[in-house]
């Protein structure tokens, strides 16, 4: 299996890597734990990379979830190492196949988890998850909150409103978690168009053809 790419119906895609962004702890993590477990399903289902803080709560329900629906997820640590992900930090090491051992605390792994991933989805969660999605927002990915959730994601279209209504344009909102990935996903295609028209043209060696003209 190829971690890039994906097969529908015969058609090449890309697998995108979506980042789902909540609560490590509070009522949040109580209320809406069944609500992250469906995104990350929801994510496998479709044939995408799960992409978390590798923490607790929210984001750990949400790569269980990945992982029950057999999909791949993939941690950002604040550690340095396994053993200080373990031992200082006190993180979980499974259901994730592979944590990157960042080793830039909390607040660089936010920047570098979200700079991973194509997209950023929040669930609940409280100022962890509002840097995260500013953060996102910021570097111009597109962005899906779950309404109903609580926390950060149900305070942050009154926060764009107040702050910069013209964000809106990055930011979809949905009650359903399966309906709010496959809105992420179109966005997703659309965005990556010229890649799989790419895919669709090209041998894999295609950049060994010296007359290709650089495009980004």
């Amino acid at each position: 299996m190829s971690y890039l790419f994906k097969e529908d119906n015969g058609k090449r895609t890309l697998r995108f890597t979506i980042c789902v962004s909540g609560a490590a702890g509070g009522a949040t993590v109580r209320d809406s734990s069944h609500l992250a477990e469906e995104l990350g399903r929801e994510i496998a289902r479709r044939g995408h990379i799960l992409t978390t803080g590798a923490t607790v709560g929210l984001p750990f329900h949400a790569a269980k979830g990945a992982k029950e629906a057999g999909g791949t997820s993939i941690g950002f640590s604040p550690a340095a190492s396994l053993r200080e992900h373990l031992r200082k930090y006190r993180l979980p090491f499974e259901p994730f196949d592979f944590i990157n051992f960042t080793g830039l605390e909390y607040v660089g792994r936010d920047l570098y988890l979200v700079q991973s991933s194509d997209a950023v989805i929040t669930v609940g969660g409280r100022f962890g998850s509002l840097h995260e999605f500013t953060s996102a927002i910021e570097a111009g990915k597109p962005c899906g909150i779950l309404i109903g959730s609580g926390g950060a994601a149900d305070i942050i279209p009154k926060l764009i409103e107040i702050l910069d209504p013209s964000m809106q344009r990055l930011v979809i909102y949905d009650t359903d978690p399966q309906k709010l990935i496959g809105r992420i996903e179109t966005i997703l295609n659309k965005e990556y168009d010229d890649i799989h028209k790419q895919f669709a043209q090209r041998d894999q060696f295609w950049f060994m053809d010296k007359n290709h003209k650089k495009k980004g």
